[in-house]
């Protein structure tokens, strides 16, 4: 690792001044592999600022939505008896995301903005990687690809967003609250992460310096059910192959509103836009939910080492949807 200076951050505003008046200044948190990325040779920070002191935790209910300071780590928000009792689909894509003693480090801020675990990204030795060397091309799409995106991939980019709890958060339409060095914003979940396209260096719309306070949580209705599938290679903690968060709000059998959303597959958390709308007004049914499973994958561009998410997301889909609704 190269030496690189310390600052413990002590207010907010010090701590945006200081990081977005230096390009080689980053950000400390827990969650964000900012520190194992600089290990590998990947990230070359000169200064690290510290955040983790800083009064950015906790968690606050309104009617309508949970307030999470972008600190709180993914343990505290999973024990909270709101979400575990509104949002119960975003409680399992946290257990279901890391072992406890990860939970009880990582933050959500900073599981939001976790790097890409591209094993060609996290290894310098790999020349070709336009994430990490824009213009260099991209190994893993004539490399080994089996844990790659097969949504939203681009020519110059396949890396994976792996993220658990991003994906109900993208499907509950979140909003992450940012302090930066022009003021405060606020940003959906569904316009924060950026496609690959011709700059696969680019993750997020933040600029540098910015800086997540907190993410806001819509409520989903009281009488909505949700459930979080997750299909990896082992029971172990391990990254999906492919994950389904699904909420549905029932009324005599038909679906008045579908939000899902899907991860292992796609570059950036994905929302099934089309698969929501095959579901919405329609009938509870395996057939129903068959259709919207083949509308979520609408556009997949696999590899030969992805093809297999294609059938295996639309089964995990249907599951989930079939789990949610009562009929399994």
């Amino acid at each position: 690792m190269d030496p690189f200076e310390y600052v413990r951050a002590t207010d907010s505003n010090l701590a945006v001044a200081v990081v977005s008046d230096d390009p080689r200044t980053s950000y400390l948190a827990g969650g964000t592999t900012q520190l194992d990325l600089m290990k590998d040779g990947v990230l070359h920070p000169h200064r690290l600022v510290d955040i983790t002191r800083l009064p950015l935790g906790g968690i606050t209910h309104t009617e309508s939505a949970v307030h999470v300071g972008a600190l709180t780590t993914m343990e505290e928000l999973a024990a909270d008896p709101l979400v575990r009792e509104r949002l119960p689909f975003v409680r399992e894509a946290l257990l279901l995301g890391a072992s406890a003693q990860l939970r009880n480090m990582a933050t959500i801020g900073g599981n939001l903005l976790q790097r890409a675990r591209c094993r060609y990204f996290r290894d310098p030795a790999v020349a070709a990687c336009n994430k990490r060397s824009p213009g260099s091309g991209c190994a893993a799409i004539t490399g080994v690809h089996r844990m790659h995106a097969i949504l939203g991939t681009s020519d110059h980019c396949i890396a994976l967003h792996a993220s658990d709890v991003a994906v109900p958060l993208t499907a509950l339409d979140a909003i992450v609250h940012v302090q930066g060095a022009n003021g405060a914003r606020a940003v959906p979940l569904t316009q924060f992460y950026l496609p690959p396209g011709d700059t696969p260096h680019i993750e997020n719309v933040l600029q540098h310096g910015e800086l997540i306070t907190s993410v806001e949580i819509p409520l989903l209705p009281g009488e909505a059910r949700s459930h979080y599938i997750k299909v990896r290679d082992r029971v172990s903690y391990e990254f999906a192959l492919v994950s389904a968060g699904v909420a549905l709000l029932l009324e005599d059998g038909v679906m008045r509103e579908a939000r899902i959303g899907l991860g292992g597959v796609g570059t950036v958390p994905w929302r099934a836009w089309d698969a929501e709308d095959v579901l919405r007004d329609a009938p509870a049914t395996s057939e129903t939910f068959l259709a919207a499973a083949r509308a979520a994958l609408v556009g997949a561009r696999p590899l030969p080492g992805t093809a297999f998410k294609i059938e295996l997301a639309q089964r995990t889909l249907v599951r989930t949807l079939e789990t949610v609704s009562g009929l399994q």
